[in-house]
């Protein structure tokens, strides 16, 4: 198996699958899975696995980003987009609706079926130099417009050497946690479950400082069902006391509650200025290191405060910032106080282009003000308009969706200049309401 899988412990079955997966796609065929399985349960480690085993194949990842979930095609945007160098070798209607669903042209809603051809067609040109393996991790998470696109590609794969591989997340057994529509369904499935007992104490005697009474360990064990990132998370900042005393008893908070406590926790550990620059980079998804450095300039952060983030496991900087969990994020980001997130809001606003990112500028500007603000307004307005064009109802909806909404509430002003901007909104919102509803449920099952 090599290296990987004795990192991985306990998870030979797995990395055979995918081997299995690449052997294939270097034959000359085309494949497509989905690894299914808890939060924590180890689906990015196997996917960090298929990656490292890729040797000869372009990658390219991306990642499902929860706040994004109602904008149509900001997944398909993170695939595609640097791959535009390709898309003049697409038949003339294909490129012209996958520009206009990625934003980079200008016309009438894309034809949904002609973007799913067009990116099927893509991933087929750019596997012609060498094998091309795509990787989708956080799948419930994209928006649904991305998602029928890249599960209508993968389950049209056969001879393009092409290999797409999804990870999403799955609770109490069952897929969950997004809406109808954002889950790559009719495909073939790996379930991820726990650690098998004896390879979950291995991996929780080597995270657990000094000797450790067994009685202690075994129920840590049964706590964590096996789950790699609980026993990694759930002992931090306990004493084997602590555990003796109660752990595990009927009644304590769900694992997922523990381990965003765990985190919190450590969070909680850091300067004071490696907080703040934690709270920017959680309240903006991009990760794009440069817009990240600029806000924290702006808010007088200096750049050594990432360094004790990084030095403690939380957080990662290279292309993109990345956290080492998405409960990470979501604890940092909910555990500040209203006022420090809207005036992280207002400086990634401020050092955001308003002509390459006109979208993700509105949307910054509207979390971040205080009140009614009609420039900021007439900016959702804008954004909302462009999600129209591309075919997003839902994404348009919610840029009128709380909190945002109270934001393009009518200013003081000429009664006739404030009632346009609502008359023309309100359609936008009747639409796309429920589609709105339902990925409102997901961010709150998620910080529950």
């Amino acid at each position: 198996m090599g290296g990987w899988c004795l990192v991985l412990r306990g998870r030979g079955r797995e990395c055979e699958r995918l081997d299995g997966l690449l052997d294939a796609v270097r034959g000359g065929e085309s494949r497509a899975l989905v690894v299914r399985g808890e939060a924590g349960v180890g689906k990015t480690a196997l996917l960090d696995y298929v990656v490292g085993r890729a040797r000869g194949f372009r990658v390219s990842r991306i990642t499902g980003v929860q706040s994004e979930m109602e904008l149509a095609f900001a997944g398909l945007h993170q695939l595609c987009a640097p791959m535009s160098d390709r898309f003049d070798r697409l038949p003339g209607a294909q490129q012209e609706a996958l520009r206009a669903a990625l934003g980079l042209g200008s016309g009438n809603a894309p034809d949904a079926f002609r973007v799913a051809l067009a990116t099927l067609g893509l991933l087929a040109e750019v596997a012609r130099e060498r094998p091309l393996l795509c990787v989708v991790d956080d799948a419930q998470w994209l928006d649904r417009a991305s998602m029928q696109v890249l599960a209508f590609t993968a389950r049209r794969l056969m001879a393009e050497s092409v290999a797409i591989v999804f990870a999403s997340r799955v609770t109490h057994g069952v897929p969950g946690g997004a809406p109808a529509g954002t889950e790559p369904t009719g495909l073939p499935e790996l379930l991820v479950g726990g650690l098998p007992d004896e390879d979950a104490r291995e991996l929780l005697r080597s995270v657990l400082p000094g000797r450790w009474d067994a009685q202690v360990l075994d129920r840590i064990v049964a706590e964590a069902r096996g789950n790699p990132l609980a026993l990694v998370e759930l002992p931090r900042g306990c004493t084997p006391a602590e555990f003796a005393g109660g752990f595990g008893l009927p009644g304590g908070p769900a694992l997922t509650g523990r381990i965003r406590e765990s985190y919190q926790r450590r969070v909680a550990h850091l300067p004071l200025e490696t907080r703040r620059f934690l709270l920017v980079a959680a309240a903006e998804p991009s990760g794009e290191p440069v817009l990240l450095w600029r806000a924290a300039e702006r808010l007088r952060i200096g750049i050594e405060a990432a360094a004790p983030a990084v030095s403690a496991g939380l957080l990662d900087i290279g292309e993109l910032v990345r956290f080492a969990h998405p409960l990470v994020r979501s604890g940092v980001y909910w555990s500040a106080s209203p006022e420090s997130r809207r005036g992280t809001h207002r400086a990634l606003a401020a050092v955001t282009d308003p002509q390459a990112d006109p979208d993700r500028r509105a949307w910054h500007a509207a979390h971040g003000a205080l009140g009614p603000d009609e420039a900021v307004a007439l900016e959702l307005e804008g954004s909302a308009g462009r999600a129209r064009a591309r075919g997003g109802l839902a994404a348009a909806a919610a840029f009128m969706a709380p909190p945002l909404r109270r934001v393009a509430a009518p200013p003081a002003s000429p009664a006739r200049r404030t009632r346009a901007p609502a008359r023309r909104l309100r359609p936008v919102r009747r639409h796309g309401h429920a589609r709105v509803r339902a990925a409102g449920g997901a961010r709150a099952a998620e910080h529950r």
